[in-house]
């Protein structure tokens, strides 16, 4: 099973929309945004696939925004970490901000930690879990996602073009 994995969109839907086309591509069955997405119109962009995310810290889940996601069919995050199971493998989902992030790397009973918040891609294998942050499609050198095949372990990040300069990024 193959999981796509973004984060820090910052509302940069034009890189959302390229991230997501290639997890189609690549036939990912799961879209994880690790936080940071940055308005609605990013969500737009993964309506119909399953997906799971977390808030970040420059996320503003107004009432209008969660009236918004249930009319098409995504469930925002009741508590953080987000978990989530697929394939016999447990992950949880941070944006990396939150209290306690750093001592759940090593407490939780998972064998995936997915987090963002940090702009840079990483991938360390700390207390028997590999933790993964797929980089971010704003404010970093290179834009990154992420795919992770559940059955082998394979981890691939992908760097995702950016928009041609002098024109502003749609969506923020």
């Amino acid at each position: 099973m193959l999981v796509g994995i973004l984060s820090d969109s910052h509302g940069r839907c034009a890189m959302v929309r390229r991230a997501v086309g290639l997890f189609d591509s690549l036939g990912a069955e799961l879209i994880v945004h690790c936080g940071d997405v940055g308005g609605v119109d990013v969500f737009d962009e993964m309506v119909g696939r399953p997906l799971a995310f977390v808030w970040g810290n420059t996320d503003e889940p107004d009432p209008g925004t969660l009236a918004y996601l249930k009319t098409v069919g995504i469930h925002p995050p009741d508590e953080v970490p987000v978990r989530v199971e697929r394939g016999g493998r447990r992950i949880a989902v941070f944006h990396g901000h939150e209290q306690g992030f750093s001592s759940a790397i090593r407490r939780l009973e998972v064998e995936y930690l997915f987090h963002g918040h940090t702009h840079v891609a990483r991938d360390e294998r700390i207390s028997g879990k590999r933790v993964i942050n797929p980089g971010a499609l704003h404010r970093a050198t290179r834009k990154t996602v992420a795919t992770l095949d559940l059955c082998t372990d394979q981890l691939i990040f992908h760097e995702i073009p950016g928009a041609v300069l002098g024109t502003p990024p749609s969506g923020g």
